[in-house]
């Protein structure tokens, strides 16, 4: 095991590289780039071998991407904000063929108007796609939860595609350290991929054909099984991970300074980070706040968030919006928390379109829930600094 010193895409290009992908297809985009530059590097350097395909949009990124996976082989690719909307129709065709597909998705505010800053609302938009989702906070999880998505997305209780996002510069453009794995621990760890079905000339079938009503219904509970199936093994996979590799993340939720706590900040990615020091100072003044950080929208932690729940506040913070509904995040957990005898939800909309999120914000946040001066089932705009039509 070596120590990396270097920029999040970075490290997460070097994760994929020990993964060993057969296929990857790329089209750049801004703050996802360095991935697929990195990744290209390698082949080029012989230091991975992969087919690497240059297309021309993002569309046909997720077509090549779905098409190689047919095949039968490993494929990954990355992208972002615009570039993922692009693929909204090909996120669909790879969920319901229940193809394996890795992906990262550095998260960046949606136009117009452009902005090239972190917001959520990208990946979120894709929830009802069948991708699971992953959302990381540090270098270090990025560079774990990569390899530990392909052993998940493989398995084959799950054969669904993931997508692992986290924030756009900063974690993706950060300097950070991690603790990288040698080929031989990844070989040991993710086993050659050991496709459910894939085109074969030799034993042809037909898949993703016309299909009558049916059957259709039985295609979308089969997708509905392998989410549930990836409930359960995405915590198992972790402990296996950390009993081998001595890290651990969390499950789908990552809790912090819980166990008496009577207010519970819900973030995650580098907000979820961020929060840790808001809850420290928080503790420090006096005050029972914990922190679960949401790691996995899908499948969404019900069970977590309602143990996690009962009895105590949560104080819910989005990146990302559904204009006229307000914070995503905020709206799944009032739904899972739902006659939870005692639970009350606070929902803010913060850093929507890439504004700072500080400590200082999420303490304020807090403060103002702790101090009455919120209302429950009611989600807030923190820190709005204009709201006059331009």
């Amino acid at each position: 095991m070596t120590t990396m010193f270097d920029v999040g895409n970075k490290i997460a290009a070097k994760a994929v590289q020990l993964c060993r992908p057969e296929v990857i297809a790329a089209y750049p985009i801004t703050p996802q780039t360095v991935i697929v530059e990195e990744l290209a590097r390698m082949v080029e350097a012989g230091e991975l071998s992969a087919e690497y395909l240059r297309v021309e949009s993002e569309h046909s990124v997720m077509a090549a991407t779905v098409a190689a996976a047919s095949m039968g082989v490993r494929t990954f690719t990355a992208t972002s904000s615009q570039g993922l909307a692009y693929m909204h129709e090909m996120l669909h065709w790879a969920g319901l063929s229940r193809l394996p597909v890795v992906m990262i998705n550095v998260n960046r505010a949606l136009g117009p108007g452009w902005s090239i800053w972190v917001d959520e609302t990208d990946s979120m938009s894709q929830r009802d796609t069948g991708w699971i989702q992953i959302y990381c906070s540090t270098a270090q999880e990025i560079f774990d939860t990569v390899i530990q998505s392909f052993k998940l997305a493989e398995h084959s209780d799950v054969q669904l595609p993931v997508m692992i996002n986290y924030s756009a510069f900063t974690i993706s453009h950060t300097m950070m350290t991690a603790e990288i794995l040698t080929q031989e621990d990844v070989d040991g760890f993710v086993p050659p991929f050991k496709p459910y079905w894939r085109l074969d000339w030799k034993n042809p079938i037909t898949f993703g054909n016309v299909i009558s009503d049916e059957y259709a219904m039985e295609m979308r509970h089969s997708m509905y099984r392998g989410m549930e199936a990836a409930k359960r093994l995405i915590p198992e996979i972790a402990r296996e991970y950390e009993q081998k590799f001595g890290r651990y993340h969390g499950g789908l939720t990552e809790e912090y300074r819980l166990d008496d706590a009577e207010y519970v900040i819900l973030a995650m990615a580098a907000i979820g980070s961020e929060a840790k020091v808001s809850v420290d100072n928080l503790r420090a003044m006096g005050y029972k706040v914990g922190l679960a950080r949401v790691r996995v929208v899908r499948p969404f932690p019900v069970e977590d968030l309602r143990r996690i729940g009962k009895g105590r506040s949560l104080i819910v913070l989005d990146r990302n919006i559904s204009v006229g509904s307000g914070g995503m995040v905020y709206h799944e957990t009032r739904s899972a928390v739902m006659g939870v005898e005692g639970c009350k939800v606070y929902g803010y909309l913060a850093g929507v379109g890439g504004r700072d999120v500080t400590f200082e914000d999420v303490e304020g946040m807090a403060l103002q829930v702790i101090n009455g001066e919120a209302s429950p089932d009611m989600a807030g705009w923190w820190d709005l600094k204009n709201t006059e039509d331009k």
